[in-house]
């Protein structure tokens, strides 16, 4: 298995802002992409306000990396204004994985 450390993110916009919320998760892709140790990236919509994003890393030292990256630091920026409330950002151990 290639990784075992992830992190899932649940984001709920304030309905106004919600595309905007869906625009600077799109726009986080390349950010994502720069990240040697984030291996995989996924931002997805649970409902019309409701966001979330998963990904996966080489190591632990990449998870916190991330965290510590462009892509948290962007949606704290925005979250009192954009966000409905804090995001929720868990730390996850992969059990299993069908690589691409």
């Amino acid at each position: 298995m290639p990784s075992k450390n992830g992190l899932l993110a649940r984001i709920e916009a304030r309905p106004e802002h919600a595309d905007e919320v869906a625009a600077l998760l799109r726009g986080a892709l390349d950010a994502a992409r720069a990240e040697e140790q984030t291996l995989t990236w996924f931002a997805f919509r649970e409902s019309p306000t409701v966001f979330g994003i998963f990904d996966t890393f080489a190591d632990e030292a990449g998870r916190a990396a991330h965290l510590e990256g462009p892509i948290a630091a962007a949606l704290m920026e925005v979250a009192p204004r954009l966000l409905a409330t804090e995001p929720s950002i868990r730390a996850v151990d992969i059990l299993a994985a069908k690589p691409s």
